[in-house]
């Protein structure tokens, strides 16, 4: 498994210490050994070691990694170079379009938002090869909802775009009021007609943001 640092560590290092995280390594350790597990060991805490915890200005949270070969790589709704675009991402593609201008990229890789902060953290961060949830209840929940936490915790402002019922059950642990809460129906094509399409949650964030006397995200992902 790769390794949690810096203020993150300090953040979650209670965690490690109990139980449940005790079980939870050793069921992904032995899946690790015995089947095809997303994304590779070694990108599982991507979203944490891309965005330190101190450089946090937007969270954005899915649920669980891709289950297709080449996709996963650590950061939620985000694919390497080389790999078809899911049907999620080009829908938030064309809403930041919509919103933004922003032309929509040839590629699928989100580093670019997250090394300005922007937290791309799945709720789950691993997955059986081609079976969706099948990491879901073994551990990971509780420990990402440390992370919530600790984010709510952050004595500044940060966004929280919250898509889709499963990430506005996190809503609850958001009490700050510093921080800003954007809801919206989930981007995927199933649901991305019903509110998705119009939220403009990508310039509330950075008028938020600048109001804050904070830098914008430039979400703009260019082709290159």
């Amino acid at each position: 498994m790769g390794e949690i640092q810096g203020q993150w560590l300090e953040a979650l290092k209670e965690e490690f210490g109990k139980p449940y995280y005790a079980d939870l390594y050793r069921t992904v350790t032995e899946e690790y050994k015995t089947k095809t597990i997303f994304p590779p060991a070694q990108d599982m805490f991507n979203a944490f070691d891309f965005t330190p915890l101190e450089k946090v200005k937007v969270v954005i949270l899915g649920q669980d990694p891709y289950h297709n070969y080449g996709q996963a790589h650590g950061l939620c709704f985000s694919v390497k170079k080389g790999v078809a675009i899911p049907p999620s991402l080009v829908n938030i593609y064309q809403e930041l379009h919509d919103d933004l201008g922003c032309y929509i990229p040839s590629h699928g890789y989100l580093e670019k938002w997250a090394r300005q902060g922007v937290l791309l953290l799945n709720t789950v961060l691993t997955v059986r090869a081609h079976q969706a949830n099948s990491h879901r209840g073994i551990g990971w929940e509780e420990f990402t909802d440390a992370a919530i936490k600790a984010l709510n915790e952050q004595d500044r402002p940060i966004v929280f775009m919250l898509w889709g019922r499963p990430a506005q059950t996190k809503k609850e642990m958001l009490h700050n009021p510093k921080h800003l809460i954007l809801e919206a129906p989930h981007p995927s094509p199933f649901s991305a007609g019903r509110g998705f399409f119009g939220c403009r949650h990508f310039s509330q964030a950075n008028r938020f943001l600048e109001e804050n006397g904070l830098t914008p995200i430039d979400w703009q992902i260019e082709n290159h």
